[in-house]
């Protein structure tokens, strides 16, 4: 989605490029593992900025070494 020639994305859109479910994306948000969105459409919907969306993917896709 584009608003005012900047680049937003939904969170479907989110979750989908991270390769997560919208529970899990929730879930994260309530645990504070990253920041909501601080932009909204006029639905209440969350708009992402590529830094954000990039922020996302590095966390869903992060490899943990066993210790």
């Amino acid at each position: 989605m584009e608003i005012q020639k900047k680049k937003y994305y939904r969170t479907a859109e989110v979750c989908q490029a991270a390769g997560i479910s919208k529970p899990t994306f929730f879930r994260w948000l309530r645990e504070g593992t990253f920041v909501d969105a601080k932009r909204r459409d006029m639905r209440g919907w969350r708009l992402f900025t590529r830094e954000e969306l990039d922020n996302i993917v590095l966390h869903a896709t992060r490899i943990n070494e066993g210790e």
